[in-house]
């Protein structure tokens, strides 16, 4: 830019909600739903690794899945079923001192 160029002293425009809202309500975000971790050894992973195999992991039946938002954790949920296919009800909002 100029130094002559009038834009450059101009303020940036002030957007409001619902301009923003507007404005990203097409972005794409992924949301994912943690059912459970185990951490393995390559070993213990190709043993393990096949058809049929069943792997334990963290969380225990019933216990609260994590809901994530780009990978930042947003809320916790209950596993439910949504005619034929699986489908989550939310149970909790998580606080930003919450977020792991």
């Amino acid at each position: 830019m100029s130094q002559n160029d009038p834009d450059q002293d101009a303020p940036a425009p002030v957007i409001d909600g619902e301009s923003m809202k507007a404005l990203l309500h097409d972005v794409p975000l992924e949301l994912a739903v943690e059912l459970g971790r185990v951490t393995l050894n390559l070993g213990e992973l190709a043993a393990r690794l096949g058809p049929g195999s069943i792997i334990p992991l963290n969380k225990s039946t019933g216990e609260k899945l994590d809901v994530r938002v780009n990978g930042r954790l947003v809320a916790r949920a209950e596993a439910v079923a949504v005619g034929e296919r699986c489908g989550i009800r939310i149970v909790e909002i998580v606080s930003n001192g919450e977020n792991e």
